[in-house]
């Protein structure tokens, strides 16, 4: 699946279903630059949302890296970085 991109559509959906979302949080809106923390989201919920994408993209994350990835676009940028390089599960 080295092809593969995951796209900001993608990781809010991942992160819907393996997290939810906080009341009043839109993930509809520009998020790209928003703090994971600011979205309402801990932890716990972005290390669920990581073991669903290396499932779902057979890809293998780097966990000092993912703690790094603070804004949806640094983690999307993180888990394509891989999968370009065809990072293996």
């Amino acid at each position: 699946m080295a092809d593969a991109r995951v796209t900001l559509d993608d990781l809010k959906r991942i992160l819907l279903d393996a997290a939810g979302a906080d009341e009043g949080v839109d993930l509809s809106g520009d998020v790209v630059d928003v703090a994971f923390s600011d979205l309402g989201y801990d932890s716990l919920a972005l290390l669920e949302a990581a073991n669903r994408i290396q499932r779902e993209y057979r890809v293998q994350l780097d966990d000092d890296a993912l703690a790094a990835a603070e804004t949806p676009g640094a983690f999307l940028d993180l888990v394509n970085e891989h999968l370009a390089a065809g990072s293996p599960a």
